[in-house]
């Protein structure tokens, strides 16, 4: 190696060694000062993840150190499953992308779907602001009240895709004997409200009920829909009446594994960053969350727009989602039979 050739090598191996820690050590702040985070939702504009996501990126940017401008974007299809897919392989890893899908696609997971092309679990899980039992409703005018009634002949019901507004009344026909029909393919809630408003189908397989006191308190307040049942692990305290959905399986094995189907409610509005992400950067948005879900100012306006907020920390999510993917494989096994949907029709 001549001089110049070895002088000129040292000259570079100095200077990235140089360069490098301070790369390294670039604080949270002046990484996100002067930034925009992209906020991606699952579903399209008016329902209850995109209220959720909405509201949380009016406030939480200022509780991020940098102060990044928070922008939401509706990617809507496959039941949210576009957006998640695109989190997981193409968003930036930076910290500068978050999103909010499906609250049920950790059970998809669970229960071997094939069309998920992703692993939950391996997503950086910042928050959730509120747990609240999802609910299957029929529209006043559609002569369902109860699920006897469902028994009776076909019904079609509105599903934004292979998720719970199709799993719901799918393990429905599978344990209570209810002849949904389910129809698959509405990106979104208010497509599925306006179906059954027009009649196009009789009800929606899956809302929250927190969802529906914020965006429907005059279908509530003039019974303008029929809860048939209610899916969490523990009855909500204003629908005290309404059964659970695990309380119909006839049999151990049916309880246990719609017990499982029972659990994402806990996961609620999921918002969540690509995986992998820098360690402080998913701590300082995990921290900022959690200072959000506790402002005054937001919690104010959450209650203006009737959004219920009852938190779960990012740590606790991604335990969540953990303990959804590692539940025994007998039980996965028979919940995948309870919610495969062979009969749906796409609009």
């Amino acid at each position: 190696m001549t001089g110049k050739l070895a002088s000129t090598l040292t000259c570079s191996i100095a200077l990235w060694f140089m360069s490098a820690p301070a790369h390294a050590q670039q604080s949270v702040e002046t990484f996100y000062k002067g930034k925009t985070i992209d906020f991606y939702i699952g579903f399209s504009p008016g329902g209850g993840y995109d209220s959720y996501a909405r509201l949380l990126a009016r406030f939480m940017g200022e509780h991020i150190p940098g102060k990044p401008t928070i922008i939401p974007k509706n990617m809507a299809g496959a039941g949210s499953r576009t957006a998640a897919a695109f989190m997981y392989s193409v968003a930036p890893k930076d910290g500068t992308a978050i999103a909010t899908v499906d609250q049920a696609t950790p059970v998809q997971q669970a229960v071997g779907d094939t069309t998920i092309k992703f692993d939950t679990a391996k997503f950086s899980f910042i928050g959730n602001p509120v747990v609240d039992n999802n609910v299957v409703v029929t529209w006043h005018t559609s002569g369902i009240k109860s699920i006897e009634d469902a028994t009776k002949k076909e019904y079609a019901i509105g599903a934004t895709g292979l998720n719970t507004s199709s799993q719901y009344p799918q393990a429905l026909n599978m344990v209570a004997g209810t002849k949904f029909k389910i129809i698959l393919g509405y990106p979104g809630a208010n497509e599925v409200n306006l179906a059954m408003e027009n009649g196009e189908v009789a009800g929606r397989g899956s809302n929250s009920w927190a969802s529906y006191k914020a965006t429907k308190p005059d279908w509530i307040r003039d019974k303008k829909m029929n809860v048939l049942v209610q899916i969490g692990l523990e009855r909500s305290a204003d629908l005290p009446d309404v059964p659970l959905l695990m309380d119909l399986a006839k049999t151990d094995e049916d309880r246990a594994a719609l017990r499982l189907l029972s659990a994402p409610p806990a996961i609620g509005r999921p918002v969540f960053a690509p995986p992998s992400i820098p360690a402080d950067r998913l701590k300082a948005l995990r921290e900022a969350f959690d200072k959000t879900v506790k402002d005054p100012a937001f919690l104010e306006a959450a209650k203006r727009e009737g959004l219920d907020i009852d938190p779960v920390s990012g740590e606790k999510l991604q335990q969540i989602v953990t303990d959804i993917l590692s539940s025994p494989q007998n039980v996965r096994d028979r919940l995948a039979k309870l919610i495969e949907v062979p009969g749906t029709v796409a609009r």
